[in-house]
């Protein structure tokens, strides 16, 4: 049985499926960034799903076919196609489980393979925006269900009973009236024969049949691979007569080539040849910085080649870049009335009016993403078809500006995915992938492009610098009554159409005007700023410096009021009730309102949970402290604790870190707590390190001896997680990026409690030494 091999034929869901040509760009409208939106997707029945996702709205939507999906070889064993990229988050191993579930196979006779690039046939595949569960977890049961009911089917037809009769179990067709058995692998080749049974007509199993979903036994498929070091990541790539290149980019962003001399760099033994790559006006979304490519027979080779090229650049009009200049123009900026993106009551008359005004203005810096694994990629193009293998979190849109880039068909382009050796956002962004592509096409041979750390850091599609100012407004019992917040910060909009000097509705839904608190006043403001350089997602966006500034400003609020943090944060959540905000083009990460509501009934939840678990307001030794902070996002409810200790001396650890996550229905309780924990180190390392600054256009930072990570003994010492249990009909919300906002906040309440100082800049540096 081979559902691999599609007919051309509609049939199933399919049926009802419409499919739009549509461009990657087009989805911008989506995010509030450009015009022109075009829906790229199965047209989906609300039978379809039990609930409402954004699926359909990604570009080309989903596909339900298990003939696409899933195959059943003679001897039984099972082979499901991971559509998304594994990047840690465990996603390879999770989407084929849900499948392997509902079909009733045994998981020890499953084998995962890695789907290449090619939406049209799998669906929308960026792996981003913790949107792979949500938006996956009843398509995958579908499919499942799909290829268990063909293969009931085909059972009772050789036995000539009602398919009612036999029932799939552990990788077997049972006809439990007469005893009979029959194996997948015997029935693969009729199954294939059989009808895809329409989505309408499919009965799901019911979860407390659930042999492995939601139970946390079932460890990563590449797990063995991973830690005996077998696994494939893009470096790992070789192909016959290869050549390896590395490049000199332009130092700042925007910036020309004006001449090079190769002389010395080819004298490098191992350099076969130096070239001019070329580059695109900035902005130009994901297209590459251009500059001069090192060919040679290894990347050592092309690495000293490099280091001796001879460069001359115009810098452009970003060569003035300063970002201690620029910080005072954010702070500026925030001071001053800005476009009103949210507004409800009289704001500004309720803070004239107010018994007292705590006022909070906080910092954050651009930021890098440093994964473990610089971009990588080899290409080999020849004549007009094009083969990339690449560490690629959206192998579909890859595959799309690949062609675009190279004037090909987009289905001559083939796009395998590698592992990820880590991504946070960055490998979203396929510009080392089209350099790869343009150098193999202009020299003949297959390609390697690979990225030096050095390389990651300066040429990064950075976070976005913010400058975060609130203002509360006390009455005379300390409630507060009014609430203003100015957020100023260059948007990942400006990646892709110059003058962009606004957040896009995306980055405003991410802690700002979805606010949640139940306060009679509230204005929210954008004052302009304009970028400088590149900008681009990073794991939770928009959602670090918010839940920064609002979080530190609940720590400020409870200080200046005499009350307990705890006790504040929840005053200031209010009753529980779905919150409407009064906001145009209101983002709400790609989800409907109906089956995504900001619920502060679950968010209150998390924020007890996490205190009865974490024991809020137990004593702690002296120098000691507790923080708390809770944020909703990417539709999931976070709350944490954070205990903290710091010397005399000023330095800094963290003996104990506390989250409950409301994620909703969910797959694998293992990776969750993954994810959480690896969140907790991501944000005490952000928190404590993460800086990038700029002079005269350039980045100042190179490597890991100036854009520090947090080392191993470093870390929390202890991470608890605390998973809310999820009603019957909770859908599944985000899981990966959620984790780091809440960290930073209850980290510098934490600062507070113990030292009596209040951080509202990071990193933290050494400011607790001062």
């Amino acid at each position: 049985m081979n559902f691999i091999d599609n007919p051309k034929k509609l049939r199933g869901f399919e049926k009802n499926i419409k499919v739009e040509k549509v461009s990657r760009r087009s989805i911008l409208k989506g995010l509030g960034i450009t015009g022109g939106f075009v829906l790229a997707a199965p047209v989906m029945s609300r039978q379809a799903f039990a609930y409402e996702t954004g699926a359909g709205k990604m570009p080309h939507g989903v596909v339900v076919d298990p003939r696409v999906f899933v195959a059943v070889a003679p001897d039984g064993t099972v082979t499901i196609l991971a559509h998304r990229a594994e990047m840690g988050t465990g996603v390879r191993t999770s989407l084929p489980l849900i499948v392997a579930e509902e079909m009733e196979a045994d998981w020890s006779r499953v084998k995962v393979e890695q789907a290449h690039g090619d939406e049209v046939k799998f669906g929308n595949q960026d792996t981003d925006g913790s949107r792979s569960t949500r938006h996956y977890l009843m398509p995958m049961r579908q499919i499942g269900a799909s290829a268990r009911t063909m293969l009931e089917q085909a059972a009772a037809k050789r036995w000539g009973v009602p398919a009612t009769e036999v029932k799939a179990v552990n990788h077997e067709v049972v006809h439990s009236a007469t005893s009979r058995k029959l194996g997948f692998g015997e029935l693969a080749a009729d199954a294939a024969k059989e009808s895809v049974p329409s989505i309408e007509g499919l009965k799901l199993k019911d979860p407390k049949d659930f042999r492995y979903l939601g139970k946390g036994q079932i460890g990563i498929v590449d797990l063995h691979d991973i830690t005996t070091g077998k696994a494939r990541y893009g470096a790992d790539v070789r192909l016959p007569g290869m050549k390896y290149a590395v490049i000199a980019r332009p130092p700042v962003t925007g910036g020309k080539l004006v001449s090079f001399d190769p002389d010395a760099a080819l004298k490098v033994p191992g350099v076969e040849k130096v070239m001019e790559v070329r580059g695109w006006p900035w902005p130009s979304k994901f297209q590459p910085l251009g500059g001069v490519a090192v060919i040679a027979r290894n990347t050592g080779a092309a690495i000293k080649g490099r280091d001796a090229l001879k460069l001359t650049w115009d810098d452009g009009a970003n060569g003035k870049y300063d970002s201690v200049a620029y910080r005072k123009e954010l702070e500026e900026a925030s001071r001053k009335p800005g476009l009103v993106v949210r507004q409800e009551g009289d704001a500004e008359a309720a803070l004239k009016g107010a018994d007292k005004v705590v006022v909070g203005e906080y910092y954050l810096p651009h930021l890098a993403h440093v994964s473990m694994e610089p971009p990588v990629a080899v290409a080999d193009v020849k004549g007009d078809k094009a083969e990339i293998w690449a560490p690629v979190q959206s192998p579909g849109g890859t595959r799309e500006d690949v062609a675009k880039t190279l004037g090909i068909p987009e289905g001559n382009v083939t796009v395998n995915v590698t592992l990820l050796g880590g991504g946070f956002g960055r490998k979203s962004k396929c510009d080392f992938a089209l350099e790869a592509a343009l150098l193999s096409k202009e020299l003949g041979v297959p390609v390697k492009v690979q990225w030096t750390r050095e390389d990651d850091v300066r040429h990064d599609f950075l976070h976005t610098v913010s400058v975060e100012r609130i203002e509360a407004g006390l009455d005379k019992s300390g409630k507060v009554i009014a609430w203003r917040h100015r957020s100023v910060a260059p948007s990942i909009a400006s990646t892709f159409a110059a003058g962009a000097k606004h957040e896009a509705p995306f980055e405003l839904g991410m802690g700002l005007v979805d606010m949640p608190f139940e306060i009679a006043n509230i204005s929210c403001e954008n004052p302009e700023a304009a970028a400088f350089t590149r900008i681009g997602w990073f794991r939770s966006v928009s959602n670090i410096p918010r839940a920064f500034a609002v979080q530190s400003m609940v720590g400020e609020i409870a200080h200046a009021t005499g009350r307990d943090q705890k006790e504040t944060l929840l005053a200031l959540i209010g009753s529980p009730r779905i919150v409407k905000p009064a906001v145009k083009d209101m983002w709400n990460y790609g989800e409907p309102l109906d089956s995504y509501p900001i619920d502060t009934a679950r968010l209150r939840k998390v924020v007890e949970l996490v205190a009865e678990k974490g024991e809020w307001g137990r004593q702690v030794p002296k120098g000691h402290g507790l923080g708390i902070a809770v944020h909703r996002s990417f539709v999931s409810y976070i709350a944490t604790i954070v205990e903290v200790a710091v010397d005399d001396k000023g330095k800094l650890a963290v003996p104990r870190v506390d989250t409950a996550i409301d994620c909703g229905t969910y797959v694998n309780p293992e990776r969750i707590a993954s994810q959480i924990e690896g969140a907790a180190i991501m944000g005490l390392s952000l928190a404590k390190y993460g800086e990038i600054t700029f002079k005269d256009g350039k980045v100042q930072q190179k490597n890991f001896d100036d854009f520090q990570v947090l080392r191993i003994d470093e870390s929390p010492a202890v991470t608890n997680v605390y998973i809310v249990p999820p009603g019957p009909d909770t859908p599944p919300s985000g899981v990966g990026e959620p984790g780091v906002p809440p960290f930073a906040p209850a980290l510098m309440n934490a600062i507070f409690a113990a030292t009596g100082k209040r951080i509202r800049s990071l990193p933290l540096g050494k400011q607790l030494e001062a």
